[in-house]
């Protein structure tokens, strides 16, 4: 653009953008006219549904086998079967698409030309393959149920197994027992109103699933608090029955876009020292938890000799955008059944949401972006050791974080004294750290974003999905965090094993007649 006169010099004008960079011909095979542009790039169908599948085996088949080989140069031999996590959004939607036509129908059309008919990879890689669906409508008032109409868009892939399972599983004795858990004592809560999470009897026996589940939700302080608790427990009820069906690897339809939602909005509530879990992670069970000898598989399946079972949750779709998934199930004629957005009435936004609605908006404008925000995280390393796993999330915990946390923040502000009576003012000021010593408390055992989960309140307390449960001063935990705190966990030699070695007292409410039966020894007559 110049200062020119633009009837006789045609540079004085400011060229129109292009709809497209270069040429409106495809990239790849330049000789169709183009269909979609993506990321400045055009691209015919054929050399674009083509692409997708070169994406998908590029990211999921360097994993398959348990020691993971890079640029895959061996046969394809995992260690069990595949486990795919359906939520019947598009990401899910095109992973099982991806997954039945490359590993279970053996779509020609997905496979590479070069090798000939009878090339290993004609073959099936995974003897057995499962889709799991969670249905999370008892978490949220108002939502519907779609079980049914998941069940029906199964029948599309008829040799596919499927396991439905509901979000109150979290909290169902019965399904623990299912999948392999060892009993635990069901008498433990936690005070979730409390800061320092201690560790109570139930006030009353332990209710239903569902009812467990929903007084857990209204325990939490946060709207954010309840989606991200949702979503741990979706994760956790995936890899257990991952292990149940003796699943070496789970896969997940998180797209490009969904994992840079993750990546921000994980980083944004604490959970930096797990950014990596969250493109790829091998997650085995505690020992505390589980018969490691294999009540839910057979050991020779997983190897020779194998004695510890670990699932590889993989994402084949993190190079795959959202547009670029959405092509695909249009061109492919893929069904989506789609999935509500989580909120009750009266509630506000979560970090997740307000990410998503970025990241989303990111995209639109500036394509590029996203997977630039993918590429960063992926190069960043934490700092610290691992001091074991979250009780509740089962991710890698850091060592120091909570002697750090109590060095930075305010515990209690002690007031000015406006009264005679020293004494009465000490006893109403003195702190709880003596009380906590005693008192056994959930902490030590969680992470650090897990803690900031249960106890970030808000300046605007979040209403309640659920106001009709009655609230309790201890709610039940997930049943795998009841397993490793329950005082029933034995090894097999028959003594008492305890997560970190700490053991857990019951403790409970005692009356002011009780405590004074207690110490009327040691009383002084008036």
């Amino acid at each position: 653009m110049s200062c020119g006169n633009p009837v006789t010099d045609a540079d004085a004008l400011m060229q129109r953008r292009k709809k497209y960079d270069k040429t409106k011909s495809c990239v790849k095979c330049k000789v169709a006219e183009g269909n979609l542009v993506i990321r400045h790039a055009v691209y015919c169908k054929e050399c674009f549904l083509h692409l997708v599948v070169h994406k998908f085996r590029r990211t999921l088949e360097p994993n398959v086998n348990p020691k993971p080989d890079g640029p895959r140069r061996t046969t394809l031999k995992p260690a069990g079967n595949l486990l795919v996590g359906f939520s019947g959004g598009l990401g899910s939607s095109v992973l099982l698409d991806l997954v039945h036509r490359c590993y279970v129908a053996l779509d020609k059309s997905t496979m590479p030309a070069d090798g000939g008919r009878d090339h290993p990879r004609h073959e099936r890689v995974w003897k057995k393959v499962t889709v799991c669906y969670v249905e999370v409508c008892d978490a949220f008032p108002g939502m519907q149920d779609r079980t049914d109409e998941i069940t029906h868009h199964m029948k599309r892939y008829g040799d596919i197994d499927f396991v439905a399972l509901r979000i109150q599983d979290a909290f169902d004795p019965t399904w623990w027992d299912r999948v392999g858990g060892k009993p635990y004592s069901k008498e433990l809560g936690v005070s979730v109103a409390e800061e320092g999470l201690f560790l109570e009897s139930l006030s009353s026996p332990t209710p239903d699933a569902l009812t467990a589940l929903r007084t857990y939700l209204s325990s939490l302080p946060t709207h954010t608090a309840v989606t991200t608790s949702i979503q741990t427990l979706t994760r956790l009820l995936l890899l257990h029955t991952a292990l149940q069906t003796s699943s070496s690897h789970l896969v997940l339809g998180t797209s490009l876009t969904s994992l840079a939602v993750s990546l921000i909005s994980g980083v944004s509530q604490g959970a930096g020292f797990n950014i990596r879990e969250e493109t790829q992670e091998d997650w085995s069970p505690e020992p505390e938890t589980h018969d490691i000898e294999g009540k839910v598989g057979e050991k020779k399946a997983h190897g020779k000799g194998a004695s510890k079972r670990t699932v590889r949750v993989v994402r084949p779709l993190r190079d795959i955008g959202i547009k670029e998934c959405a092509a695909w199930a249009w061109w492919s004629g893929v069904p989506v059944v789609g999935k509500e957005k989580w909120g009750w009435k009266d509630s506000r936004p979560g970090i997740g949401t307000l990410t998503k609605d970025f990241i989303v908006g990111l995209e639109k404008d500036y394509p590029s972006t996203v997977s630039t925000i993918v590429r960063t995280c992926g190069k960043l390393a934490p700092k610290g050791e691992v001091s074991g796993k979250c009780i509740l999330c089962g991710r890698p915990a850091q060592r120091g974080v909570q002697e750090w946390k109590a060095r930075i923040s305010i515990r209690s502000r002690h007031p000015a004294s406006t009264s005679n009576n020293d004494d009465q003012d000490a006893a109403q000021l003195s702190t709880g750290p003596e009380l906590a010593a005693v008192r056994p408390s959930l902490t030590p055992y969680l992470c650090y974003a897990c803690h900031t989960t249960l106890t970030s309140k808000s300046s605007r307390p979040a209403p309640s999905p659920w106001p009709t449960v009655t609230p309790s001063p201890a709610v039940a935990l997930p049943v795998w965090a009841e397993s490793r705190l329950s005082p029933s966990t034995r090894t097999t030699d028959g003594k008492e094993s305890h997560a970190h070695g700490e053991v857990f007292k019951q403790t409970r409410r005692v009356g002011e007649e009780e405590m004074k039966g207690i110490v009327s020894e040691f009383l002084l007559d008036e």
